[in-house]
């Protein structure tokens, strides 16, 4: 239950492939996954490319700016929220939540 965020994802990058690609835009000082972070089986990783972006996995907390990337496993619990004035933009790579693949 995303608030104030676009996902833009490739198209077939769905749960049919091993991996998904999203353009992801996360609106300022409101956009948020959620106040409970998620997990799921397999991967994900990406760039910041403009705004502040913090991004919780597990209990490590981050702050991450334009050229910044990171890289985890989804099975950590994971919430990401823009915390600055302007929109926040990432894109990222991961594998869909639910694919067959990620499971074994």
């Amino acid at each position: 239950p995303a608030r104030g965020v676009k996902f833009l994802r490739m198209p077939g990058s769905g749960s049919d492939r091993l991996m998904q690609i999203l353009y992801e835009v996360y609106g300022p000082k409101y956009g948020d996954t959620g106040d409970v972070p998620f997990s799921h089986e397999g991967e994900e990783g990406g760039f910041c490319i403009s705004g502040t972006i913090e991004m919780t996995v597990g209990d490590r907390r981050e702050l991450l700016g334009p050229g910044d990337a990171y890289y985890y496993s989804s099975k950590l619990p994971h919430r990401w929220r823009n915390i600055g004035k302007v929109p926040a933009i990432v894109v990222s790579a991961s594998t869909p939540p639910g694919h067959p693949e990620a499971l074994t």
